[in-house]
């Protein structure tokens, strides 16, 4: 640094004088004055360039974060004679009365909107977001950063975990890539991008705040806590280490007013991509089941069981017949560690059973009677898990002249079988055509109407154009085995 300034304080000094406060207001600084405020200054302009610069990130990982735009029906009552008058709008003790007067009306579809956020997975069209965002919806469209925006179908959700699975007809889209999310550490910066309040490609930073967040009625999603700004319509956007790497997927908000206030969850990728899969395979997830009622260790009870601290997840109820029933677990018994992993409290048990691979068998480490014991435990599947998720995709289809919902059935599956594509019979409807035509779940449809079945879309598509009312022929796989049913559609 070279200031005239500088240079007179300098020529002071070696002439030996030195100028007085008074005669110059400016402060007589010497050399070590001098170097001290540089070296802040270097200190401070390091710390500067420490600070996260997203930019380049947005940039490059932006194209693949998309708009969710969904539509929703949901019932409306009404009344004939009183045009304009809506139910749902009048106090419930005049509503009880209105609603026995003779000409009120059936309940009428309304129909609604809502939006959210998502990212693109896989160049072919797959795209991932929160179960909330599209459930009930009747029509969802995708938004890309070009301006496009593309119908899409949805593959599979699971209400448990809160993702979802869509696909649009593209090819080359743009894909986020996939980080760890086992390797986050509270105090890294991230980044959300998504589309609060409908603002489109949003960014907000902030840091990690807590991991392994245990949140009511949440048991199976060991959530990431973050700073981050989330507002509605951020949901199922993705959440960017500095990597650029997705490590979650923004879910949920702690607010009072319904608004941003400092606490934002998001669900670690790694639970949220093995969801996926799933859904991408069979159209629903499964996660794991042990089968015990459990509560916290307080200190007291600690100190009863003979615990050192207050630690663990303490078994009240085994339910008969379970995996910890066939293990041997008892009630009383404190569980300490399951699959390698301490349980500090009750609350992070479930998130750890839960990403345990239905059929895998695992060690737990326990306290039994003040002593350490080790079992071993073969994990099942939780069928609530399967029959939720597919009642959330049927609902969202909404009632369907099939009478059955299908998957995407796996490329491995087809090979062995032979085909080279087909859908997946997930459920029957009773009383519906596809039952009554005899077809099962499990039964790969190959072709409907004599048209070859290339994707779920495509036979949704069929099954829309074909004629109500009349006998259509629909080849199966049942097994090794290809049928031919026939089946009926109900007229319109």
């Amino acid at each position: 640094m070279n200031t005239p300034f500088l240079n007179e304080n300098l020529r002071s000094m070696r002439l030996g004088t030195q100028k007085s406060y008074a005669r110059d207001p400016r402060i007589y600084l010497n050399p070590l004055v001098w170097l001290i405020l540089l070296s802040i200054l270097a200190v401070t302009k390091s710390f500067a360039d420490d600070l996260p610069n997203f930019s380049a990130l947005v940039d490059t990982e932006g194209d693949a974060v998309v708009k969710i735009s969904v539509t929703t029906e949901s019932g409306q009552s009404g009344l004939s004679g009183i045009p304009g008058l809506d139910l749902e709008q009048v106090p419930e003790q005049y509503r009880r009365y209105l609603e026995q007067w003779p000409f009120n009306q059936e309940p009428q579809q309304r129909r609604g909107s809502g939006f959210g956020s998502g990212f693109i997975i896989d160049r072919s069209g797959y795209v991932i977001t929160n179960a909330h965002v599209v459930d009930g919806a009747v029509d969802i469209k995708v938004g890309l950063n070009d301006r496009r925006e593309l119908q899409a179908t949805l593959i599979g959700a699971d209400i448990s975990s809160d993702i979802a699975v869509l696909k649009v007809d593209a090819d080359d889209l743009p894909v986020v890539k996939i980080g760890d999310s086992d390797n986050i550490k509270v105090g890294e910066w991230v980044l959300a991008i998504g589309s609060p309040f409908g603002f489109e490609h949003t960014a907000t930073q902030g840091i990690v705040s807590a991991l392994s967040r245990s949140l009511p009625d949440e048991t199976y999603v060991p959530f990431i806590q973050t700073d981050v700004a989330v507002n509605p319509g951020n949901s199922g956007g993705p959440l960017f280490n500095t990597d650029g790497e997705v490590i979650g997927v923004n879910s949920q908000i702690y607010s009072r007013s319904g608004g941003y206030q400092g606490l934002s969850f998001a669900i670690p990728i790694n639970v949220a991509i093995s969801i996926a899969e799933q859904l991408r395979e069979t159209g629903f997830a499964t996660r794991g089941w042990l089968g015990v009622r459990i509560q916290n260790v307080d200190q007291s009870l600690a100190e009863s069981f003979g615990l050192g601290k207050p630690e663990g997840a303490l078994i009240t109820e085994v339910t008969e017949d379970s995996p910890a029933d066939k293990a041997g677990f008892l009630p009383g018994d404190i569980i300490l560690s399951f699959n390698g992993k301490s349980v500090p409290f009750s609350s992070a048990l479930p998130p750890l059973v839960g990403v345990i691979k239905p059929g895998d068998t695992v060690k737990s480490e326990m306290l039994r009677d003040g002593k350490r014991k080790t079992i071993r435990v073969t994990i099942e599947p939780l069928q609530s898990d399967v029959d939720n998720s597919r009642e959330f995709v049927a609902k969202g289809q909404g009632s369907s002249s099939l009478g059955a919902v299908v998957a995407p059935a796996k490329s491995s599956e087809l090979s062995s079988l032979g085909l080279d594509s087909g859908v997946r019979v997930t459920e029957v409807e009773d009383q519906g055509a596809a039952a009554k035509a005899g077809i099962l779940p499990g039964d790969i449809i190959v072709s409907f109407n004599r048209a070859k079945v290339e994707s779920v879309k495509q036979l949704e598509s069929l099954v829309s154009d074909a004629p109500g009312g009349q006998s259509m022929p629909i080849l199966i796989q049942r097994e090794d085995a290809p049928i031919f049913l026939a089946i009926t559609l109900p007229k319109s």
